[in-house]
């Protein structure tokens, strides 16, 4: 394969298909033809799709952790930081409009089926909620540094399904303008 191993060309292609038709429309069939594998290459990496969607919520965790790390090295204070998360919507703003966030979706689709990973999905988010309580507690915010990453946290969630929902060019770039008019007041 040209870019990794098989393996993480499963992995690539499984996060992407998730995300795009979620976890419960994605077929093993339809994973081994976006990597261009036959099934049995296939099943000599992965043997459940379960086996797969842990392997992609790890690597969306290995990828968030070093997103938040380069937001950390990027920006010198605490609020350039929040800054880079709020940000993050428009920078995804077209994926997200089509497909809503890929975490929170993630979530919420686990949730429905009741599925196992579930846990290891909400990972996601709570690392980003962790970072953002580290952000608010320098940011001079310690008694109330988990309230305003979960109130962040819980407003940039409902602008991404919103902004999936009814895909009004204007209403991420108006939210994302609340939330850093929001930062600002701090």
């Amino acid at each position: 394969m040209k870019n990794g191993t098989t393996r993480d060309q499963i992995v690539k292609a499984a996060d992407l298909l998730f995300y795009q038709h979620g976890y419960a429309h994605t077929s093993f069939t339809d994973i081994a033809a976006n990597v261009n594998i036959s099934r049995g290459n296939f099943y000599y990496h992965f043997k459940t799709k379960d086996e797969i969607l842990n392997a992609v919520i790890e690597q969306r965790l290995v990828t968030t952790q070093h997103m938040l790390k380069g937001w950390e090295i990027k920006s010198e204070t605490p609020y350039q930081r929040i800054q880079s998360f709020i940000h993050v919507l428009l920078t995804d703003q077209n994926k997200i409009e089509k497909y809503g966030c890929s975490v929170g979706s993630l979530c919420i689709e686990l949730a429905k089926l009741n599925h196992g990973s579930q846990d290891q999905a909400n990972k996601l988010l709570t690392l980003f909620r962790v970072w953002l309580k580290h952000q608010f507690e320098d940011l001079g915010h310690k008694d109330r540094a988990d309230e305003l990453a979960m109130h962040l946290l819980a407003h940039s969630q409902g602008v991404a399904s919103l902004a999936n929902a009814f895909q009004e060019k204007d209403f991420m770039t108006q939210e994302v303008q609340k939330m850093n008019d929001w930062l600002k007041s701090l």
